[in-house]
């Protein structure tokens, strides 16, 4: 947690430009961005103090402190979230109980069921795929005889039919990363995060990029556009929402907008899947 706090840092500096915050900028500079003696002097802290902040070697940093250091790396409200994790790791011993499967209660099965004119999912940690409907499994083929691959993040990397599934696909798979490497920060003791990230990182040299960047995000809504092999293009919007009780699941739902093409052919994959089925 040490380096991926002093690394988290380190790349926020490296994306803040001295005149973004009144420095003068000429003259040569070893790095980019700003330098750590200009961070501490804008954040109101000593440069020594900065350093040890960097390298993981301040156990009770102040909230005054955090907040003055994201201000000046100009961190929007996931990446203060993600700052406080690491610098404030879980203290607990909870691989044990993080490594127990995911389920969803009887009543959320339901909701997935009842909703048959849409697409739709519970992801939990580590973009698993937990549970999810009819249209949904048809949507993405999901197959229960290899369960390794219902997750998002294998599913992305590879999966070799993902990169002409996912017509975005570069920006699926730096916001998987991302999305991984915030669950990182929030359970850093998780011995099967830590496989799948090393998995990855061996079999595919873009999500060690990625994975280098630390970026961090938080998935609420937007858009996905897919080719599905049987009835082509799909513009899909999607709300995921989590749940207070549970906020380590999120309901994912994709909808097509009213009289577009994709509303036509979810109509589609949901007669092609129940053709199939029967």
């Amino acid at each position: 947690m040490n380096h991926d706090l002093g690394e988290f840092l380190r790349t926020r500096r490296a994306r803040v430009r001295p005149d973004d915050v009144g420095l003068p900028g000429g003259g040569r500079r070893r790095v980019p961005g700003l330098r750590r003696e200009e961070l501490a002097l804008l954040a109101g802290v000593s440069v020594d103090y900065y350093m040890r902040l960097e390298q993981g070697r301040t156990p009770a940093v102040s909230d005054s402190v955090l907040n003055a250091v994201a201000r000046v790396l100009r961190l929007d409200d996931t990446e203060r979230a993600h700052l406080r994790n690491l610098v404030r790791p879980t203290t607990a011993p909870t691989t044990a109980r993080k490594a127990v499967p995911q389920r969803v209660r009887p009543g959320l099965r339901r909701l997935l069921d009842q909703l048959t004119d849409v697409p739709a999912f519970v992801m939990g940690r580590r973009t698993d795929m937990v549970a999810w409907n009819a249209l949904a499994g048809a949507l993405y083929g999901f197959d229960d005889s290899a369960p390794g691959m219902l997750n998002s993040a294998r599913h992305a990397f590879l999966d070799p039919d993902a990169r002409r599934f996912y017509r975005d696909w570069p920006t699926v798979a730096a916001d998987t990363v991302a999305v991984l490497r915030l669950d990182a920060g929030r359970h850093p003791d998780d011995t099967r995060l830590a496989a799948l990230v090393g998995e990855l990182s061996v079999k595919d040299e873009l999500f060690r990029k990625l994975w280098a960047q630390h970026a961090v995000l938080e998935k609420t809504h937007g858009t996905k556009l897919m080719h599905h092999p049987v009835v082509g293009d799909l513009d899909l919007d999607y709300e995921a929402l989590k749940f207070p009780a549970d906020p380590d699941l999120q309901l994912v739902v994709y909808t097509a907008r009213e009289g577009s093409p994709t509303e036509e052919r979810l109509r589609l994959l949901a007669s092609w899947s129940a053709s199939v089925d029967v």
